[in-house]
């Protein structure tokens, strides 16, 4: 999973990066994507902009459509999980 509810190794700005790419991977615009996942465009706009971080519904639904991209999907995980690892150093 992307990140456990408790255990937010994950923060801004990366999950705002990790939205971004992973909505423009799937090639969806801010519309497209709020409506992939139930959400409004404002939501994801501040998600990406780093004025709000995905509710633990949010980040399960983010991690499933990383699943639905296979080998794509996985690389985005382990990009960013890297990412939150150095960043804790």
């Amino acid at each position: 999973m992307l990140l456990k509810p408790k255990q937010r190794w994950m923060q801004q700005p990366e999950i705002g990066n990790l939205v971004r790419e992973l909505r423009c991977t799937m090639q969806l615009s801010q519309e497209k994507f709020a409506d992939e996942l139930g959400m409004t465009f404002a939501t994801i706009n501040r998600w990406e902009n780093g004025h709000a971080t995905p509710s633990p519904l949010a980040l399960k639904q983010i991690d499933t459509l990383l699943s639905l991209l296979g080998e794509q999907g996985e690389a985005l995980r382990v990009k960013y999980s890297q990412k939150a690892t150095e960043g804790r150093r």
